[in-house]
């Protein structure tokens, strides 16, 4: 029997999370190598595996996985969680990239410096309801199904959902002008795997606080303040 994928990353949300929430819906077990040091991320770089020196990292089936949406569309394949063909595929892949953007946008807020975060969050806020939801929100109604492709669930429902609990956590209420990915949250919340992967206990990640924030910057040696400047996205490695 193969044994359970291991991820490698440091103990906050980032660009890992999605890789849980996937496995959970999946319902596959895994392992966890959380890093809480400068030096034990170096270590890792320096036994080789980290091919850009970047994780998250994941070891699963005799591989050594890197690049978080190599990751993704690996497992989701794996799983059954991407399309019943290449057409279904191609749909997903679009649904998905679009979700990064603005994963990318709420992943960095805490990174804000103190005199940005209230037009970060506004900017945060009108990318979300002005360009990103209304897209999700078409989708579902002119489909006409429970799920974003086919009749299924997906790689993209699940990074759907994760993004919309994202967004709400910034901005409560948001979901009032969209009903249909209402109906989406609830419907798909209430999947087995995705309710346990919700409850108190799970290895869902919280919301990055004062104190993780601060783990995080000794980890990767950040700035502060480099996230959002007149409107533009600076990208960190983690």
């Amino acid at each position: 029997m193969a044994g359970k994928p291991k991820l490698y990353y440091f103990n906050g949300r980032g660009r890992m999370e999605s890789v849980r929430w996937l496995l959970a819906a999946a319902g596959v077990e895994y392992e966890e190598v959380l890093f809480t040091t400068a030096e034990e991320l170096q270590n890792l770089i320096k036994c080789g595996k980290l091919m850009y020196q970047q994780v998250p990292m994941v070891e699963m089936d005799g591989m050594t996985i890197i690049q978080t949406r190599a990751i993704l569309r690996y497992m989701a394949a794996k799983y059954n969680l991407y399309g019943k063909d290449l057409k279904e595929q191609a749909l997903i892949d679009m649904y998905v990239e679009g979700m990064r953007e603005l994963y990318d946008i709420i992943m960095f807020l805490p990174l804000s410096a103190p005199e940005e975060k209230e037009k970060n969050l506004s900017f945060m806020t009108e990318k979300a309801t002005k360009r990103f939801l209304p897209v999700y929100e078409k989708v579902l109604k002119d489909h006409g199904k429970n799920y974003l492709v086919g009749n299924q669930l997906s790689w993209a429902d699940i990074h759907l959902l994760e993004l919309i609990l994202m967004v709400e956590e910034c901005k409560p209420g948001v979901l009032l002008a969209f009903p249909k990915l209402q109906e989406f949250k609830a419907r798909v919340s209430k999947l087995p795997r995705i309710q346990k992967f919700l409850q108190p206990g799970s290895p869902r990640k919280p919301p990055l606080d004062d104190a993780g924030l601060e783990e995080v910057k000794k980890i990767f040696k950040l700035e502060k303040g480099i996230f959002l400047k007149h409107s533009t996205t600076i990208v960190a490695e983690f």
